[in-house]
């Protein structure tokens, strides 16, 4: 069985082909700068030599005829190899708990979550509106990175506010990253050798976006993003956790308009309000040259993460192992070791050399004495929805 898995967003469709039975990545690449004078496409064929083309393609449709034509020409899945098309959806709201056949009606479901995530949500069904009039007659299935908080209870996603905006609005938490939070989570238990509905986890997402999530035997009990991907952990340009009070003196005393002060802090916070820059390699490199501004943010990045490690450690009671994923988690040794500095009262003890030696996709970190496991897994998100689209479809027959 051969899956397509799509990830569209507002100018670009990056995509996967997977080989079911042996999990193995066929073809992957990605069309950027979508409806713009001169569009690019970037994709490698199994371990062959990448290949970058530049085109126009006056939108999504044009980009996927591109990206079905190239599918066919590389060999990679030729007439009915392709069981599935599996889509991202960033915004499932209540409606879905697991991955979901598309049919209109589940069409009509995306579009209703659009106020709950406008900037997302309008791009993911254009991808999956496209390959359905290119695709009709194959199966096609969403999967929602929404889905895996789905079993927080209520007192985790309620927020304190009047009951009426959750039971009319929908305000309330619902948490994002779930599948790569749900990934990682089934990796640790293969990796420690147990159910994972015996096993309490901490996992970390850290990227340019970051989120932690509390794991229960199995099930997501809390997560740091909350109704939108803005709330949680310091992020590149994400400011995280703050007094909701302060949208009110930005608009008052600097007379900062909604709009103004959503894109201060989605898009002019976190590392990059702080230092200018929300690269962490950059950080890094301005930090080891003595910039101060960079310093402090990698320090306030760091001690956001260690806050949400003592406050899910509460939470469960007992910690098995602490997860690290996405491109910072996989890859700044420093920062998983000052996430980590201190917390040995909690059995929570790094050792230096596993810490700088890891090898993904799977290592361990963790002193022999620590009492939690330290991994550091490789996240591989299109691969998990490959997976739930597999398991939707066998479900159905």
């Amino acid at each position: 069985m051969k899956i397509l898995v799509l990830n569209a967003g507002s100018s670009s469709i990056k995509y996967s082909l997977f080989a079911m039975s042996d999990r193995r990545v066929l073809l992957s690449g990605i069309l950027e700068r979508i409806g713009e004078a001169m569009a690019t496409h970037r994709y490698r064929l199994s371990d062959a030599e990448p290949v970058y083309l530049e085109l126009p393609l006056v939108n999504h449709q044009q980009a996927l005829q591109t990206l079905f034509s190239s599918l066919a020409a590389s060999g990679a899945v030729r007439d009915g190899e392709l069981a599935c098309i599996g889509h991202r959806v960033v915004h499932g709201g209540e409606m879905f708990r697991q991955p979901a056949l598309i049919t209109p009606e589940v069409i009509k479901q995306i579009a209703g979550m659009i106020p709950l995530a406008p900037l997302h949500n309008p791009a993911n069904l254009l991808g999956i509106e496209e390959s359905l009039r290119l695709m009709g007659k194959l199966p096609q299935v969403a999967v929602f990175d929404t889905a895996f908080h789905q079993s927080l209870p209520d007192y985790a996603y309620r927020y304190p506010i009047p009951a009426e905006l959750y039971s009319r609005h929908g305000v309330r938490r619902y948490g994002f990253h779930g599948t790569s939070h749900g990934y990682v989570a089934k990796q640790a238990a293969e990796t420690l050798g147990k159910p994972l509905q015996e096993l309490n986890l901490i996992t970390l997402h850290l990227g340019n976006g970051a989120s932690a999530s509390a794991i229960e035997n199995g099930l997501c009990v809390d997560t740091s993003m909350g109704m939108t991907p803005l709330e949680g952990l310091m992020m590149g340009t994400r400011c995280g956790d703050i007094d909701p009070a302060l949208h009110f003196y930005l608009g008052r005393s600097l007379g900062l308009s909604l709009e103004a002060i959503e894109k201060l802090l989605n898009n002019d916070s976190g590392c990059r309000g702080i230092c200018g820059e929300n690269d962490m390699r950059g950080i890094h490199a301005m930090a080891d040259a003595g910039d101060p501004a960079a310093k402090l943010s990698l320090a306030m990045y760091a001690y956001r993460i260690k806050k949400y490690i003592g406050a899910y450690f509460a939470v469960l009671g007992r910690v098995d192992a602490l997860v690290f994923t996405g491109g910072i988690g996989e890859n700044d040794a420093w920062l998983r070791q000052q996430s980590c500095d201190g917390l040995s009262a909690l059995g929570i003890e790094l050792d230096p050399a596993r810490n700088q030696a890891s090898i993904l996709p799977c290592a361990a970190i963790h002193a022999d004495s620590s009492r939690v496991k330290l991994l550091v897994i490789h996240t591989q998100e299109e691969l998990e929805i490959a997976i739930q689209a597999e398991t939707c479809l066998k479900n159905l027959n």
